[in-house]
């Protein structure tokens, strides 16, 4: 009884966790340019930052090499090179990089769920969890990717509130950027233990450590 009462604590915090958080995600930013400052400064800055393109340290104001960063990802990912951060560059950033909160949940979930995996292993966790919030198949947010149900096994069982180390941040800041050694996966299960037979009948791109990766 004491065990069914943790479980359900336990996800009944999950739930409005996510919650909370979806709220905020939903929330637009504001179109940014240069010479502005506030609250969304910061986190354009760090988005660009885990992609590579920002290299300095995060503040609250739009300046000149904020502006040059915008305009190297909006190049790289196929926008209007006009160094404003709108709407469409927002969507753009949202799909392809993370804010401090999702690095975080991306790092807990890499630890929790590969832990004893190779390097590589660890990042191609992360990597389905990015290849995940590029596809039109699955919530278009990194934190609807994770608590999506059943879609981890360390999430329904509790280990996601383990904390993650150094590795497994920078595993999923690897992922971030795009190191992918799963082959575009998008599923992925231990061979040894999995019993889903529908798992079992993907397309595996890759095997790396006790994981076997599939679309």
């Amino acid at each position: 009884m004491r065990k069914q009462l943790c479980a359900i604590l336990f996800f009944a915090v999950l739930a409005l966790c996510f919650t909370v958080d979806s709220k905020v995600e939903a929330a637009q930013p504001a179109t940014l340019r240069i010479g502005m400052s506030g609250a969304d400064v910061p986190d354009l800055q760090f988005r660009l930052k885990t992609l590579g393109y920002f290299q300095t340290d995060i503040t609250n104001y739009f300046g000149p090499i904020t502006r040059k960063a915008v305009i190297a990802f909006q190049k790289d990912y196929g926008l209007t090179p006009d160094g404003i951060a709108g709407p469409r560059t927002w969507a753009m950033l949202k799909r392809h990089s993370v804010n401090k909160p999702e690095l975080d949940k991306l790092a807990r979930i890499i630890y929790s769920e590969a832990r004893g995996e190779p390097y590589k292993g660890q990042v191609a966790v992360g990597a389905v969890v990015m290849n995940r919030l590029k596809s039109p198949l699955f919530p278009n947010t990194l934190t609807g990717v994770i608590m999506e149900p059943y879609a981890f096994t360390a999430v329904m069982d509790g280990q996601y509130g383990l904390t993650p180390n150094a590795t497994a941040y920078k595993a999923a800041l690897d992922a971030v950027r795009g190191y992918d050694p799963t082959g575009g996966a998008l599923f992925y299960y231990n061979p040894k233990t999995a019993t889903n037979s529908w798992i079992r009948n993907r397309q595996t791109t890759a095997v790396i450590g006790n994981h076997v990766f599939a679309i």
